[in-house]
């Protein structure tokens, strides 16, 4: 892929999907997603974290994220953005009713039913992309993390750095997207236990507040 070599491109795909695999913010909110909305809000959820990551890696090769890091107003702004966006998410599980998936007739649907289908695929990617590029640790994480594996002294920087954008896309895509179906498999089997959904809706605002904290005090 453009001017890294094979050796050097397998070996940052191994660490990043390690490092996708830690529990970290970004995973927990694609679990808290899909195990409270499914499968399919969870993929759309890991579209809109991989797009975040385009953000990111852009602004590493443009040089954009070192002026972020000397700019301390600028990084908290991002912050306090994504921690009070994360909290209205959560504050919304915290009210979301139980649902039912089989309509109470042939041809209506429950209320609370098509309220939830409300939340299109859309907004959720959305949801995404701003939980990632509102985070400016991704990009302080970058900057540690992308140059280790970039030859300086060889041409095209710019080229090797997205290069490795995209790999560290690719893998997070491929853990996150795990994470998604398999949480989406345990939602689809407490989808008829009111009792239970509201246990969910619950525990992934507690999630998604933590997520939130995190962003604020560390």
């Amino acid at each position: 892929m453009f001017s890294i070599d094979p050796a050097t491109a397998s070996a940052f795909f191994a660490a990043s999907l390690l490092l996708a695999i830690t529990p970290g913010p970004d995973n927990l909110f694609v679990l808290a997603q899909s195990i409270a909305l499914g499968r399919k809000a969870g993929y759309a959820v890991t579209a809109g974290l991989c797009s975040g990551l385009l953000f990111h890696t852009s602004m590493v090769a443009l040089g954009v994220a070192g002026i972020l890091v000397n700019s301390p107003i600028a990084m908290r702004s991002l912050e306090i953005f994504g921690a009070v966006y994360l909290m209205y998410i959560a504050w919304s599980m915290l009210h979301a009713p139980a649902t039912n998936t089989e309509p109470t007739t042939t041809d209506t649907k429950s209320a609370e039913y098509q309220a939830r289908e409300t939340i299109s695929p859309l907004l959720l990617y959305l949801r995404g992309v701003i939980m990632n590029v509102s985070n400016p640790k991704v990009s302080l994480f970058f900057l540690a993390f992308l140059p280790g594996f970039i030859d300086a002294d060889a041409s095209g920087v710019f080229a090797q750095t997205i290069s490795l954008g995209l790999l560290f896309m690719a893998s997070t895509a491929i853990v996150f997207g795990a994470v998604a179906t398999t949480a989406g498999w345990l939602q689809q089997s407490f989808e008829s236990r009111p009792d239970v959904q509201i246990w969910i809706y619950r525990s992934s605002a507690i999630v998604l507040s933590a997520i939130a904290l995190h962003l604020l005090c560390f």
